[in-house]
């Protein structure tokens, strides 16, 4: 099984760190690595009484790489008799933490197969984008006997969230592209990461720690097409439904809503009312949430519209594209989605209770970055805090190879093309 993950909460002697992705990861002149930022493992257990009725199990896809993921099987479905959605999943972690096997998406995660990829900077982008497909191949075989039981491959769902958002849509576009037998019925991004030259306004607020992803260390500040897709790329996607879950306090929450724009046209313009758009935006909420807070009552509203999408029927005949909108008229760009039909929007509430964080992830999180917060008095276990600005080690973000090109294809409001670069500076 692949040992991606390895947790520390005592950071060595700074003087001997070259890369410093803090508050993720360390890597020492020496190459090892340290990640300072992710929840313990959890064991996989046959047993599903102690999994609320979930039995799990892991499993390798290849053996060559490392490559795995942990079967998920809720027993009162299966009990029934009757086929599962295939629900594939990739986990976030800025593509370089976390884990399929770590409690936060062992209790989140609860779809058949959760990917457990490779990460950076020992294993660059595109070896996750790699494993994803890889992943995505062997579910959609069903050469695990639970899968063959129990799993419909004709309701294949790829799934993720932040940077494994960015992964799903990216094993989207491969799966469309690709004459393999893997026919994708739909994909959910929840807080994906993307991001361009130009900023956009929840991208353009002020660095004050406030954000859970504070702007500084998100900006990738270029045209990348793993980070901006080109139209032809989005205009290449086959699956039939399409879910881009937001946060309103996001710093990603206006990228996620764009790209859900140009997908949403893309579909307008070429799948002639076969293929839906769908936006769910999780008001008063910030990047994260319904994972470091998964009782509280917006993650769960969250979930319940990411299963609806998976469990709906097709879109009626009299919806002229079978879109569901949410209106963006606040940017200024009037015109964006004024040629498609409307819906009313998908829009989750402003929470109504305080922010609980039920594993002290989130909190880590936001201490590291500077936020207090109030539902949490105890000290953070992770990392240097705020003594960051005092290191004069260069800070680097996501680790990627081959040549890049900038984007030319979409030239949306403010856009600006900017040189191919191989690495993405500042980059969480």
């Amino acid at each position: 099984m692949h040992a991606n993950k390895k947790c520390v909460n005592v950071v060595g002697d700074v003087d001997d760190v070259d890369v410093d992705l803090y508050p993720f990861l360390l890597r020492y002149k020496d190459g090892h690595v340290e990640r300072l930022l992710c929840s313990p493992f959890v064991a996989a257990s046959g047993n599903p009484t102690s999994n609320r009725g979930v039995a799990t199990r892991d499993v390798v896809i290849d053996a060559g790489t490392g490559v795995s993921a942990r079967l998920f099987l809720p027993c009162r479905a299966t009990g029934k008799g009757r086929k599962l959605p295939l629900v594939v999943y990739i986990h976030g972690g800025s593509f370089c933490t976390e884990s399929a096997f770590c409690r936060t998406y062992h209790r989140y995660a609860t779809s058949l197969v959760s990917v457990e990829y490779r990460l950076a900077p020992e294993h660059p982008i595109p070896t996750a984008y790699d494993d994803a497909w890889a992943a995505l191949r062997w579910a959609a075989s069903l050469a695990d006997p639970w899968l063959a039981e129990h799993a419909d491959p004709r309701r294949t769902f790829l799934a993720g969230d932040s940077a494994g958002g960015n992964i799903a849509y990216h094993t989207a576009v491969r799966a469309s592209r690709r004459d393999d037998g893997v026919d994708v019925e739909g994909v959910i991004i929840v807080q994906p990461y993307f991001w361009g030259a130009e900023r956009l306004p929840s991208e353009s607020g002020p660095d004050d720690g406030a954000a859970v992803l504070p702007v500084y260390r998100v900006d990738a500040g270029n045209e990348d097409p793993r980070l901006n897709p080109p139209d032809e790329e989005i205009t290449s996607l086959t699956c039939r439904r399409f879910l881009v879950a937001v946060a309103g306090k996001d710093t990603l929450r206006d990228r996620g809503v764009r790209l859900f724009a140009r997908i949403r046209n893309s579909y307008a313009r070429t799948a002639g009312g076969s293929a839906t758009a769908t936006l769910v935006e999780s008001e008063g909420e910030d990047h994260g949430f319904h994972l470091y807070s998964p009782l509280r009552a917006t993650s769960r509203k969250l979930m319940e519209s990411i299963v609806h999408f998976i469990n709906q029927s097709p879109p009626p005949p009299e919806l002229e594209y079978g879109l569901q909108l949410h209106a963006v008229d606040a940017w200024g760009w009037e015109g964006l989605l004024a040629d498609a039909a409307t819906q009313r929007p998908i829009v989750l509430g402003v929470p109504s209770r305080p922010f609980r964080d039920i594993f002290d992830y989130g909190m880590d999180m936001k201490r590291l970055t500077g936020t207090a917060c109030r539902a949490y008095e105890g000290p953070s276990k992770i990392g240097r805090g705020n003594n960051l600005a005092a290191s004069n080690k260069v800070n680097y973000g996501l680790f990627v190879t081959g040549p890049l090109r900038p984007n030319k294809a979409y030239k949306g409001p403010a856009a600006a093309a900017l040189p191919g670069t191989r690495v993405v500076k500042n980059f969480f």
